[in-house]
């Protein structure tokens, strides 16, 4: 297949409004305490209010992927990780979601390396932040999330589908 020259993109418009909301999740794996990094959704988060989930965000405009996962991550829990330590652990595919009518795309990256301790750095949100044990994971987790954790801590990188069969 041929590249577009420079001038066929500069009038290729951006489809921001019809695309599928993309969002970043980290998965902190400390894999030699065997543990991981999770928070608890409080009671004015926008979904799963009492929810365990990951550390997740979405995307700004222009931001890519790996830079929104650094920055959730950071924003959420006071974690810093670089970019270049990310790497690829799962991805979910949504036909629907909060805030996404046209579907979600989340990126889950995992993190063997960070700095900072952690903290609730979004109190408002999350109720709880906390380091898990990998064999203790709560049952009451936001499903997509907690299926792209187990798949990633069983299986290694995988992706799922969310509610594309009725």
């Amino acid at each position: 297949m041929a590249q577009p020259t420079a001038d066929q993109t500069a009038v290729l418009k951006p489809a921001m409004e019809s695309m599928t909301l993309l969002v970043a999740a980290v998965i902190v794996h400390d894999i030699e305490a065997q543990r991981v990094v999770l928070l608890r959704r409080g009671p004015r988060a926008k979904f799963a209010q009492g929810l365990w989930d990951l550390p997740v965000g979405k995307s700004e405009l222009g931001e890519p992927v790996t830079e929104t996962a650094v920055r959730e991550l950071k924003e959420e829990t006071g974690l810093v990780v670089a970019a270049e330590d990310l790497r690829l652990a799962h991805v979910i595919h949504g036909a629907r979601g909060v805030e996404a009518p046209n579907g979600f795309l989340t990126v889950v990256f995992a993190a063997h390396r960070w700095a900072g301790d952690l903290t609730n750095g979004e109190p408002a949100e999350h109720s709880e932040v906390a380091w898990v044990d990998t064999d203790a994971v709560p049952e009451e987790f936001v499903s997509t999330t907690k299926e792209a954790l187990i798949s990633y801590l069983k299986n290694g990188p995988s992706v799922s589908l969310d509610s594309w069969q009725d």
